[in-house]
């Protein structure tokens, strides 16, 4: 293990989706030394209505959190 878990806007399509997912699945994989046998990755769509609480969540409220991004979720509605 290692698990991705990407959560974003809806409006991209599956193959962009895939595509993001293997590219974060090599670049995990370079950083950390570890197998792609062994990273698993999902990605979860939301509206922007859904983001607000997704956002509390996963991001304002969430210790763990290493990056934080430079918008306000509201600024998305």
């Amino acid at each position: 293990m290692p698990h991705i878990s990407i959560k974003m806007l809806e409006g991209r399509t599956d193959e962009q989706k895939k595509n993001a997912a293997l590219k974060l699945r090599e670049a995990l994989c370079e950083a950390i030394g570890c197998n792609e046998m062994f990273v698993s990755v999902s990605v979860s769509d939301y509206t922007a209505e859904e983001w607000q609480e997704q956002y509390r969540i996963e991001i304002a409220e969430n210790p763990d959190i290493m990056i934080t991004p430079a918008y306000k979720p509201e600024d998305l509605l």
